[in-house]
């Protein structure tokens, strides 16, 4: 009889285990479908400068929306471009697009809104429509949700292909968080507190210089549900490579609606 019942508590747990299995496959499968899927959707903001060495160089990610020929990125992406081509002439903004042949073509961009509140910009970007990525509602995005974001980590240095991180939503919290003292209280801190506190993604996954402005997105569905905005740095910004905490933030998606209008 007992080594009946021990047998009958293998078979269980076997059984346990094989399904855990099944469903871990069965959600690599969709993110591996989905990436495929959303990927062409996936843009590369940069700066190009006809007499630079480089002629292009890579500060951001962005994904496009709308019409095929819109897109969203970080509002600090376009600053850092800016400061880029501010001394140049015949430079500007562009963003590189990845064709069916997995070709990259470059496209010339303008910006056409930026909500600097919640570091969010709108792109226009020349040439034929783009396939577009959907959005989420906000609302029903919950603490201990997977996610998978995408984008060119460290600057396009492992290349411009684009490369896919998975986590889920760790936290929900304010952006700006309370001071335990008033010396910690900076201007940013400040500003943002008068702007209005709002929520943001906490994710339990790694990004890196280059990854802000990507999407974060439903592995299954590949609707957006947040865009990649900061990450969180031990000491300095050398240790975000060297040394990642593994802590990354997200903007929700409900807050692009506000640069369409």
């Amino acid at each position: 009889m007992a080594k009946y019942l021990r047998c009958r508590w293998y078979a269980g747990w076997l059984t346990i285990l094989a399904s855990l299995f099944c469903l871990n496959g069965a959600a690599y499968a969709d993110l591996a479908e989905t990436v495929q899927r959303i990927k062409t959707s996936i843009l590369i903001v940069g700066t190009y400068k006809p007499m630079g060495s480089p002629q292009f160089a890579l500060r951001g990610t962005g994904f496009v929306i709308g019409d095929g020929n819109l897109a969203v990125t970080n509002a600090h992406v376009l600053a850092a471009a800016s400061g880029a081509v501010s001394n140049e002439t015949g430079g500007g903004l562009v963003v590189q697009v990845r064709n069916s042949n997995g070709e990259l073509n470059m496209r010339r961009a303008i910006a056409i809104a930026i909500d600097k509140t919640h570091d969010l910009a709108l792109l226009k970007f020349d040439g034929p429509a783009v396939p577009k990525l959907s959005i989420r509602d906000s609302s029903t995005v919950r603490e201990g949700d997977a996610i998978a974001f995408i984008g060119f980590p460290i600057g396009g240095a492992l290349g411009y292909a684009p490369v896919t991180h998975r986590g889920i939503i760790s936290s929900i919290t304010p952006i700006a968080l309370p001071a335990t003292t008033a010396n910690k209280l900076n201007e940013k801190v400040v500003q943002r507190i008068k702007d209005g506190i709002f929520n943001i993604y906490q994710l339990d996954a790694t990004a890196y210089p280059g990854n802000s402005g990507g999407p974060v997105f439903d592995p299954e569905t590949g609707q957006v549900i947040g865009v990649i905005n900061m990450i969180f740095v031990k000491s300095t910004k050398e240790a975000a490579l060297s040394q990642p905490s593994g802590i990354t933030y997200a903007i929700p998606a409900s807050f692009i609606a506000g640069l369409l209008r």
